[in-house]
């Protein structure tokens, strides 16, 4: 079995893979405070209460947008399951050619989404992330990640509201059925949720000018559900777009060595991308 790690500034999801079947996934905050034994022990909850046995597992993936957690999370691979984690970082073969001014700049979960993507939808695609940030990533016909646009996420968007307006207070981040709001709280509403299904869409509209019409868009990331219903253009939300990017990406990275009993994957030497991400 394989584990995947989705690393994100708010969130951190998880994933475990039989074969290709996604057999279980948990969702959890990001804590750059935690321990590689709290990180371990966690782990070895989790797959308890799935029933299921954390020595099957014989790989480790992790995408991460945190890099103080990276040695936390190695050495819990290390500790706990007894495996060297390969992290999506250069060195790692992707399959995706980067078109990017400075590859070096683009986050590791936007190419795990974008290998996903294209793999799973066909190109030329676009795939968005509603995570701590809005990520927008574009993908050719031929398979090549063309770059995209990020901004900020509803969240964050929600948050410096609140912050700011001394009399405006934290409301949940839903549709209110209607554009103009009657109450201060549908107000909110209106313009979170309308405002973001808009900027998205005329977002989307933009890139399928480029890239063309007939452009698949597939959404992913928490808020992915709610805007996506009111989307124009959205067309798919894969809530396991990041982790079924890992699993691929672990795929295509065959080369394996075995130590200590366990297979464990070398290092390849194809050209990949890095773990730093805007997100």
């Amino acid at each position: 079995m394989l584990l995947t790690m989705d690393v994100g500034n708010t969130n951190t999801v998880l994933g475990v893979y039989r074969g290709s079947e996604l057999v279980a996934n948990w969702r959890l905050t990001t804590s750059r405070e935690q321990t590689i034994d709290e990180y371990g022990i966690l782990a070895r909850d989790l797959f308890t209460l799935a029933s299921l046995d954390s020595s099957e597992i014989d790989g480790v993936i992790i995408s991460s947008v945190v890099p103080q957690l990276n040695s936390t999370l190695a050495g819990m691979s290390e500790r706990y399951f007894h495996l060297k984690a390969l992290f999506v970082e250069p060195g790692v073969k992707t399959g995706m050619p980067i078109h990017y001014d400075n590859p070096l700049e683009v986050g590791a979960d936007r190419i795990v989404n974008a290998v996903a993507a294209f793999e799973k939808y066909g190109g030329p695609c676009i795939s968005v992330d509603f995570g701590t940030a809005l990520n927008f990533d574009a993908v050719s016909e031929r398979g090549e990640y063309l770059g995209g646009v990020l901004a900020p996420g509803i969240g964050i968007s929600a948050d410096a509201l609140f912050a700011r307006a001394a009399r405006l207070f934290r409301v949940e981040i839903k549709d209110p059925g209607k554009i103009i709001g009657t109450n201060t709280v549908a107000s909110m509403q209106s313009g979170l949720y309308y405002g973001y299904v808009d900027m998205v869409d005329g977002i989307l509209e933009r890139m399928k000018k480029v890239l063309g019409e007939k452009t698949r868009v597939v959404a992913t990331g928490g808020q992915a559900a709610l805007i996506g219903k009111g989307s124009r253009h959205i067309e798919t939300i894969d809530e396991f777009l990041t982790l079924d990017g890992l699993r691929i990406i672990w795929e295509r990275n065959s080369g394996a060595s075995v130590r200590g009993g366990k297979e464990r994957h070398a290092s390849p030497q194809a050209a990949g991308v890095p773990p730093k991400s805007e997100r």
